[in-house]
């Protein structure tokens, strides 16, 4: 794994606008070298803000015509409630850009857990061209950190931090909306760049954990995101870096 890179911004406002300006970034190099960005997403509010700006402030900086659209997670709910991570990216940003139904690869929450995942491997193996036992190689991966440090929808002690064949599993963790389906380790740490978006004083001892605490993926499951070929790239305000040297 190539050393992380921590970058600590002064507020969540200027964390939101460099993640934008990043992805901007990164989007227009894997266009320029490959014709498409695949690009994975998260939920929560941190994303939200900056999906928004990507649909306003960074609409013409990337050619959004060539962008691929996946999910590291999603909850097992319709794609219109309150809680899917789908919905929230496309109130934000995906409705406000002009898309074809085919740059959308959204796991299909609406099904039973397990029947989502198995899907969602489907579509996955299908546009990648994946045979058995490759892994699709996703440009930019985003993720949060949870305050009992999960990501994705990998929980501590949880089965599902060790799956090493599945490329998509169905979950059930001790949250809101408890039925989940999340992409496994390997896919997430085949990813050319990984990037974290963590902002709030709550998220400080979880950010201290994971990144100065012992080595215990299953007590930490976000120790476990270390990409074997590409970049690891923490974005923090200075509120969820307090507890860093």
């Amino acid at each position: 794994m190539r050393a992380s890179n921590i970058v600590v911004l002064d507020d969540p406002q200027a964390l939101y606008t460099h993640a934008a300006e990043e992805i901007a970034h990164f989007a227009g190099d894997a266009i320029c070298t490959h014709g498409e960005f695949t690009f994975c997403l998260t939920g929560g509010s941190t994303p939200a803000a900056a999906y928004e700006l990507l649909a306003d402030r960074f609409k013409l900086s990337i050619d959004w015509k060539e962008v691929q659209f996946f999910w590291g997670d999603e909850r097992c709910v319709p794609p219109d409630d309150e809680a899917s991570n789908y919905g929230m990216a496309n109130r934000t940003m995906l409705s406000r850009l002009a898309l074809r139904t085919d740059q959308i690869h959204r796991i299909l929450g609406e099904k039973d857990p397990e029947a989502g995942a198995r899907a969602y491997e489907t579509e996955l193996s299908r546009f990648f061209g994946l045979n058995s036992g490759e892994l699709p190689c996703f440009n930019l991966v985003l993720l949060g950190l949870g305050e009992n440090s999960h990501v994705a929808s990998l929980f501590p002690h949880h089965p599902a931090i060790h799956e090493s064949s599945r490329l998509a599993v169905a979950v059930e963790v001790d949250a809101p909306q408890r039925h989940r389906v999340s992409l496994s380790f390997p896919v997430l740490n085949n990813a050319a760049r990984v990037m974290f978006l963590v902002s709030g004083e709550q998220k400080a001892e979880a950010v201290r954990n994971v990144l100065k605490g012992p080595r215990d993926p299953d007590r930490f499951p976000a120790q476990a995101i270390a990409p074997a070929d590409g970049d690891l790239i923490w974005l923090l305000d200075k509120s969820a870096a307090r507890l860093l040297d």
